[in-house]
């Protein structure tokens, strides 16, 4: 089992490693270009510009990661790093090889605002440092800062898979976006971590494609083109839950 989780470890880290250089050219790539054609003013790189930048960023990440767990076709790519029953650093390192293709935001387009491509990356950059740290059950709490700012305790919260869990905490830094938005739970109960329909395998390729195959067999079995469409790209609240009207098993109507 040890050898198991090692392997699987080094595997996640490795895939992270791949996305994370590919979707580093493809964003640079296009800010260049996006930049080029601004309408407006170059915005500089001063210090005031990149805490904008970041500010930003994690705006544009709030909704990327919310649409993320409220679109099934997107559901499908990044379960892959709620399917972890543990929760530490290595968690952060769990992410999905299809991860570039299913980006509902375009971060490159703040280049159009001015912002210098070094900026944008620098501000991407700080977004993934900050998100590592806080997959982790060793620190319980920020205090205060956490009326603010993201922490440990708030992400425990959006991978836990309690039904009071489900859908919440999507925001990289700055915790305000889930309170604006509706989104914001606090951890007051033991989190229960993974999923609400948890696959049992540390097999990378069952891992990565299980929700993707329900997804095909669900259209396959949909009577209607709206019903297909619907389990494809509604929640997966909404599919599981029509397959629980229809007799099949389900733990949570929802996902984690």
């Amino acid at each position: 089992m040890a050898r198991k989780v090692a392997g699987s470890a080094a595997a996640s880290a490795l895939v992270a490693g791949s996305i994370a250089a590919a979707t580093t050219w493809a964003n640079q790539t296009t800010a260049r270009k996006l930049f080029a054609k601004r309408p407006g003013k170059d915005l500089g790189s001063g210090p005031l510009v990149v805490a904008g930048a970041i500010v930003a960023w994690d705006f544009l990440y709030y909704w990327n990661h919310r649409f993320a767990h409220e679109s099934r076709y997107l559901w499908a790519v990044h379960v892959v790093h709620h399917s972890s029953e543990h929760y530490n650093l290595s968690t952060a390192l769990r992410q999905p090889v299809a991860d570039a293709f299913t980006v509902s935001m375009p971060f490159a387009a703040l280049a159009l605002l001015g912002f210098r491509p070094e900026v944008i990356q620098t501000a991407r950059d700080v977004n993934l440092l900050y998100q590592y740290w806080v997959h982790t059950e060793t620190i319980r709490t920020l205090g205060p800062a956490e009326q603010i700012m993201n922490s440990p305790s708030l992400h425990r919260v959006h991978h836990g898979s309690n039904k009071q869990y489900l859908d919440r905490n999507h925001a990289g830094i700055f915790i305000i976006w889930d309170r604006i938005f509706g989104t914001h739970e606090l951890e007051d109960e033991p989190v229960v971590y993974g999923l609400t329909r948890n696959i049992h395998t540390f097999n990378p390729v069952r891992i990565a494609t299980h929700e993707l195959a329900d997804i095909l067999g669900d259209v396959e079995g949909a009577s209607t083109w709206r019903e297909r469409l619907s389990f494809t790209f509604r929640g997966p609240g909404w599919a599981y839950e029509r397959n629980a009207r229809k007799g099949e098993p389900v733990a949570l109507a929802g996902v984690s």
